[in-house]
């Protein structure tokens, strides 16, 4: 059982990681890195957690597609990018902690639902989410610092390319 806990951890930590390299090519510090590692880390220790509480209760009470609300996110998060980068602004200063935390939001939205299905995982669900939180973290870490390597290669084309992927994810996720 452990194994699928953890083959889980991985698969909800997959857009997490492909997202960061994308956000990794803004040429973030080290100390922003590690901040939004933490910011994706601790969503996907508590989402888990409101979907085992409030996961059927909120999808009864309120019809929300959640890929559209990630869809959304993802495509102003794209286009904050791409207008910063036609003022030809420091990007890395417009990248505040509020779009720090919708990026772990959106990228957590999965395991919110995966909470729904914690009871079936096993009865200690602070270690499923830790495992979780603690696999997210160094999948967002990762890709950071693989999109920081790309920005370095290849420079404002890397910004150019990481915005338009994101929109383009955030329209298929809305369709």
């Amino acid at each position: 059982m452990n194994m699928v806990i953890f083959l889980l951890a991985i698969g909800l930590s997959m857009d997490a990681f492909s997202l960061a390299i994308l956000y990794g090519t803004l040429g973030f510090t080290k100390h922003k890195m590690f901040i939004l590692s933490i910011i994706v880390g601790i969503f996907h220790f508590f989402m888990p957690l409101l979907g085992n509480v409030l996961g059927n209760v909120i999808c009864d009470i309120i019809n929300v597609n959640l890929d559209i609300l990630v869809g959304f996110i993802l495509v102003m998060i794209g286009l904050e990018m791409l207008v910063s980068l036609s003022k030809d602004e420091k990007i890395n200063n417009l990248i505040n902690l509020s779009s720090l935390f919708l990026f772990g939001f959106s990228v957590s939205m999965d395991s919110f639902s995966v909470g729904m299905g914690l009871p079936i995982l096993a009865n200690n669900h602070v270690f499923v989410v830790s495992i979780f939180s603690i696999i997210s973290f160094s999948f967002t870490f990762i890709g950071l610092l693989v999109g920081k390597k790309l920005n370095e290669i290849f420079g404002k084309i890397a910004n150019i390319i990481g915005s338009v992927i994101l929109i383009v994810l955030g329209i298929i996720y809305i369709f």
